[in-house]
């Protein structure tokens, strides 16, 4: 695999075409797991750090058959850290540790492994859409797999140990992208924001924990670890979270279906500045990127297809738009060429 490669497309887990009206964008599930007889990665020496990633890569690398490519983050420049950041197949403290580290993913996009995060070990399945459980049995059988080499540190009181408290227990994370343009515009999502903290709920931006909202793209992921079971976890988002959220955006929407003036003079601005702009910021285009594609979804805009506007989501991102020319930008640079670029795709072209 080439980072340069995967520069002029969305990631594998973008859904294209949601059976939920568009809303939910991606499912993922993330393990928290660390080696007994290892300090935590904030306490461990730069040679021990460097001894357990080149143990762990000999066994990741013969359990999953050599199918996943191999990217040592201490190696590779700042572009292409951030640019695996911008496609959340590594976190902000995985790009500014400076400990040896690397990450193995697969072709697909679909599968992550970060060694020498906060934790040892985090692995991650992603999915298109809403589909956590089959997210949940990949991470699980590889879980598996790589447990019948190494000892994880584990307590039979309070599960396995991570180096963040919130993590103890089933180390499990489950996060789903969705796209909340309805609740945003009508002024709703502070409820929900407010609901979902009562529920031990975290309402993040698109890159997660300690990132704000761009766009009217969030992550609701689950805080309890400790006391859960991996499965009534899982359940209650597939069943229940979810499911409702899904209900208030949709309700959200038909309220502004009722208001076609209000909602028309929203989406038609966004691209009228979009189609027009001379230079533009990725947080703007975000923001008028969210309105267009939830007017294509409406029903509202029939000229520009939803795939071209899915696709922008990241060809506007500042390290995608520098990895595509191979070089680096200024910020002047990369606001008028990205406006470039949205005008050109807008209007069809190349």
């Amino acid at each position: 695999m080439q980072l340069n490669e995967l520069s002029t497309g969305p990631c594998g887990w973008f859904d294209q075409t949601d059976q939920n009206s568009g809303i939910v964008i991606s499912s993922r599930v993330r393990l928290a797991r660390n080696i007994k007889g290892y300090n935590f990665s904030s306490t461990l020496s730069s040679e021990s750090s460097l001894e357990l990633l080149n143990q762990l890569y000999c066994v990741i690398d013969e359990k999953t058959n050599h199918n996943l490519s191999f990217f040592r983050i201490d190696n590779m420049t700042e572009l292409e850290v951030n640019f695996l950041v911008e496609r959340n197949l590594i976190t902000s403290v995985m790009a500014f540790s400076s400990m040896p580290r690397g990450v193995f993913l697969s072709d697909n996009e679909l599968t992550s492994i970060m060694v020498n995060e906060e934790d040892h070990l985090r692995l991650q399945a992603f999915s298109p859409g809403f589909n956590l459980n089959a997210c949940w049995k990949r991470i699980d059988r590889l879980d598996d797999l790589i447990e019948s080499s190494v000892k994880y540190a584990f307590d039979s009181r309070l599960g396995y140990l991570t180096a963040c408290p919130t993590n103890v227990g089933t180390g499990l994370r489950i996060s789903v992208m969705l796209h909340l343009a309805g609740l945003k515009m009508t002024g709703e999502l502070e409820k929900v924001k407010k609901s979902a903290s009562a529920m031990k709920l975290a309402l993040r931006g698109l890159w997660g924990e300690g990132s704000g909202a761009m766009g009217d793209m969030y992550q609701v992921s689950n805080e309890l670890t400790l006391g859960i079971s991996e499965q009534d976890c899982l359940n209650d988002f597939t069943e229940n979270i979810i499911p409702q959220i899904v209900k208030y955006e949709m309700i959200a929407r038909e309220e502004l279906l009722r208001r076609p003036a209000i909602l028309d003079d929203k989406i038609f601005r966004a691209l009228a500045i979009l189609k027009n702009a001379r230079m533009i910021s990725s947080a703007e285009a975000m923001s008028h990127l969210c309105r267009l594609r939830l007017g294509i979804l409406l029903g509202r805009v029939t000229e520009v297809s939803l795939e071209r506007v899915n696709g922008l989501f990241f060809f506007i991102l500042p390290s995608h738009l520098q990895m595509s020319l191979g070089k680096q930008l200024t910020r002047e640079e990369r606001d008028y060429l990205r406006a470039n670029l949205i005008r050109d795709i807008l209007r069809g072209g190349e």
